[in-house]
């Protein structure tokens, strides 16, 4: 009898044991979802059990070390403001005054964006002040509490050089 040529039913065995669970282990691979940044679960779209399609939205994640605040300023008041003024964020909620900078100033005014702009055809001028937004970047390190949270109110004040 040649070696080689027969296998050894016992081996094929163990090596049938061990590709299954390999096999196992990567099937558990594919069940886990990992979150693509920290933060706390904001809003849950999906239970345990329940089949999910790739691309489905199961949940929001709010990145609590990533927060930022959009002001929406008269445009009348954007004459002097220019990105990387100082500013001082007074937050409602705690009491707290944060240290932020401004990051950008709009391309357009809020309504520009809106769903429905406004587009007044009636031939009557009439001027109204609109709103630009303007993205304030918290300081490093000053929300190490977590306390911070999107929606919140905040009175912003802007250092004009």
């Amino acid at each position: 009898m040649l070696r080689g040529l027969h296998s050894d039913p016992v081996l094929d065995g163990t090596a049938d044991s061990r590709a299954e669970v390999e096999q196992a282990q990567l099937n558990l691979k594919y069940t886990t979802i990992k979150a693509p940044s920290t933060g706390i679960v904001a809003r849950k779209s999906v239970e345990t059990g329940q089949y999910v399609e790739p691309g489905q939205l199961l949940l929001a994640i709010v990145d609590l070390s990533n927060v930022w605040v959009v002001a929406n300023f008269k445009e009348t008041q954007l004459k002097d403001m220019q990105v990387g003024q100082r500013v001082a964020l007074a937050v409602d909620s705690n009491g707290r005054t944060y240290g932020g900078h401004i990051r950008s100033l709009a391309g357009a005014s809020g309504a520009r964006f809106s769903l429905l702009p406004p587009e007044n055809a009636t031939g009557n001028y009439v001027k109204v002040v609109q709103r630009i937004p303007v993205i304030i970047d918290f300081d490093a390190g000053q929300n190490k509490d977590l306390t911070l949270r999107p929606g919140m109110s905040v009175t912003p004040t802007v250092h004009i050089h």
